[in-house]
């Protein structure tokens, strides 16, 4: 009998234990405040940035059921939360301009780049590599955070995306670091990407005003005279570019606001679906270790007893606690195909999302470019058409055309 009750007494241990199963949730995310100018700053001090597309972090072999990220929805982080880090940096007072850049061909100041290492709606984790212009690494760092219920609620500040920490971080991270940065060694990063778009535009002419060393960091061999008229017309040339990477911009932004809603709205289940997952896997998990003690408890009770009445009761306990222990062995697998139909609800809200992220096109010069994943295609087509332009020395007597972006049709059905 002694061992019947230690049985009964586990079997009441775990069955308190079971219920209160639970993933503790946070309710308000961890915030960090982003630092903002006072006053507004010397704009020969202002470095220009060009934030790249973030690479989306998805392997080779994924598989969406195992792994829970999907595609279609990091494919749209992958813009989304670059032009997210352009705004936060924008709003600092901080910098020049801060452009979201199609690829490296871009010449700007800084460029930063990254990778989505991890976002489910909970949990956001940043991998961010930080450059200038002469090839000089500031740093490469991760970025992680974790949201909360209120990152969600409708009364939240909307203008605060749910992983806003991260890019607050980032933000101060950048202006931390340029702030220590000695004007001179500012006005020449300016320089060498100035440089960089000329020997772009004109190889022969302006190719050895940079060089590099064995590191492969650039330098100014030489400046060009700034009474050049060539010079004047080089920066005519390349503000018509940056007119270009500004309407590339405005695609962005339709983009960014076209699909706020609906990955907001995914992030939110996403989370909920994430936590539920935690919680039905761990109650899955124990209520298939209780069922395997009640059973191996039950096997082992001594049901050869001299006495009768006490075979019949051994046996009626073996009986239930056998009963009670493959139904709670079958109940952790219930809960286990449970949690698999959360992961398909989130491969199926993944899919839905897709198919809201519309492309768009942009027209440059009277030609329409269709701007999908391969923006700097597109960029590169241009850049190509802007050589062309100057070999024939046919000037920019006009300004160059170029329209607002829209959307492309989508096919009914």
């Amino acid at each position: 009998m002694r061992d019947i009750r230690e049985i009964l007494l586990l079997v009441t241990a775990l069955c308190v234990v079971v219920p209160g199963c639970s993933v503790n949730e946070v309710i308000v995310a961890e915030e960090t405040e982003l630092l903002v100018a006072d006053t507004p700053a010397d704009e020969s001090l202002l470095l220009d940035v060009g934030i790249v597309e973030l690479a989306d972090g998805v392997p080779d072999s994924n598989d969406p059921i195992d792994s829970g990220i999907h595609g279609d929805i990091r494919a749209a982080e992958s813009r989304y939360l670059a032009y997210h880090l352009k705004t936060t940096m924008q709003g600092t007072g901080q910098w020049g301009a801060v452009r979201v850049i199609p690829s490296r061909s871009v010449f700007t100041d800084i460029i930063i780049s990254g990778e989505i290492e991890k976002s489910d709606g909970e949990y956001i984790t940043l991998r961010i590599t930080v450059a200038d212009a002469t090839g000089k690494r500031w740093y490469n760092k991760l970025y992680s955070a974790q949201t909360g219920v209120s990152s969600y609620s409708e009364n939240r500040d909307r203008r605060q995306d749910p992983y806003q920490k991260v890019f607050n971080d980032i933000a101060n991270d950048l202006h931390t670091y340029a702030s220590q940065l000695p004007a001179k060694e500012i006005s020449r990063i300016r320089q060498v990407s100035e440089l960089q778009f000329f020997a772009d535009m004109s190889p022969l002419a302006y190719g050895e005003h940079l060089q590099t060393n064995k590191d492969g960091i650039y330098s100014v061999a030489r400046l060009p005279a700034e009474n050049d008229p060539a010079v004047v017309r080089l920066r005519q040339i390349r503000e018509r570019d940056r007119l270009v990477v500004d309407t590339i911009n405005e695609h962005y932004a339709n983009f960014y606001y076209g699909i706020a809603i609906p990955y907001n709205s995914w992030r939110k289940i996403s989370r909920e679906e994430s936590i539920n997952f935690r919680q039905v896997r761990r109650s899955a998990a124990l209520q298939s270790l209780m069922g395997v003690v009640i059973l191996a408890g039950s096997l082992a009770v001594d049901t050869d007893s001299n006495s009768r009445s006490k075979r019949r009761v051994n046996r009626s306990l073996q009986n239930i606690g056998i009963t009670e222990g493959f139904n709670r062995i079958m109940g952790g697998i219930t809960r286990r195909a449970e949690s698999q139909l959360h992961i398909e609800a989130i491969r199926e809200l993944s899919e839905s999302f897709g198919s809201e992220a519309a492309p768009m096109v942009v027209e440059v010069e009277g030609q329409t470019r269709r701007l999908t994943g391969t923006a700097a295609a597109q960029y590169e087509s241009w850049r190509r058409l802007l050589r062309q332009i100057y070999e024939a020395d046919t000037g920019f007597t006009e300004p160059v055309d170029v329209s607002s972006p829209v959307r492309v049709p989508q096919p009914a059905g």
